[in-house]
């Protein structure tokens, strides 16, 4: 799921503020607990369906439980993957809440330090009953005192994955792989200029950058349409 923010992300599930003006949420806050759970199996392989299986078949795997993200297959090459939750997304996004947000995301050993970790705090503001607002509040306090981390240099995942459902708006959307850096300039990259594959956000909150960059074929190979990503 930065972020799906996730991004921590987480991420992961960005939107821009003004298609989030424009679309009336359907969950203007949590829903129950049990909506946004996963039968154990389904969302390991889920959260493997990420990256290619050359990576994601040796990877560690989290599940998400009543008490938050717990370890549920022990990894050997270092990455990490996950599915994350509708709260890894973008501040404004109205699909904040939406249960039936899932993001599929493979992280490699110098994202997972960050990213997993931002995940995991936003998960349990969530699971003690936090609002966004509280939420926001959080990790912008860890970030500012030291006690999350800001990305680490080579800091990349994999969002590969036919399952992903990013929000009612862009579904699936496409794969993409993710970069995260320490707040930078995303011109720097040449992010949104005209033709550029790169997209680029800015997270003050949490000292960072996230690059996006949409690829030609989903973790099984197979091809993927190209979409615009205006909204993204």
């Amino acid at each position: 799921m930065r972020s799906i923010g996730r991004a921590s992300v987480f991420v992961l599930l960005l939107a821009s503020q003004a298609a989030a003006q424009t679309v009336k949420t359907a969950y203007p806050s949590m829903a129950p607990l049990l909506d946004y759970l996963m039968p154990r199996d389904a969302e390991i392989s889920l959260a493997r369906s990420a990256a290619p299986s050359s990576v994601s078949d040796v990877a560690e795997v989290l599940v998400f439980t009543k008490s938050g993200f717990q370890m549920a297959v022990k990894g050997t090459n270092g990455f990490v993957c996950m599915v994350a939750r509708s709260w890894s997304a973008g501040w404004d996004d109205p699909d904040f809440w939406d249960p039936k947000v899932h993001a599929p995301i493979c992280y490699n050993a110098a994202a997972a330090k960050s990213q997993v970790a931002i995940t995991s705090k936003r998960t349990q503001v969530v699971l003690a009953g936090g609002s966004k607002a509280q939420i926001y509040d959080a990790i912008k306090a860890a970030i500012d005192s030291g006690d999350l981390p800001v990305p680490e240099a080579g800091s990349m995942s994999y969002m590969l994955s036919k399952g992903t459902y990013l929000s009612n708006r862009d579904r699936h959307w496409q794969p993409h792989l993710m970069f995260f850096l320490n707040d930078t300039d995303p011109k720097t990259w040449g992010a949104g200029l005209p033709e550029s594959p790169i997209i680029g956000f800015r997270h003050p909150e949490e000292h960072s950058t996230t690059f996006v960059v949409p690829v030609s074929k989903w973790s099984d190979g197979t091809l993927a349409t190209p979409k615009e990503h205006s909204n993204y």
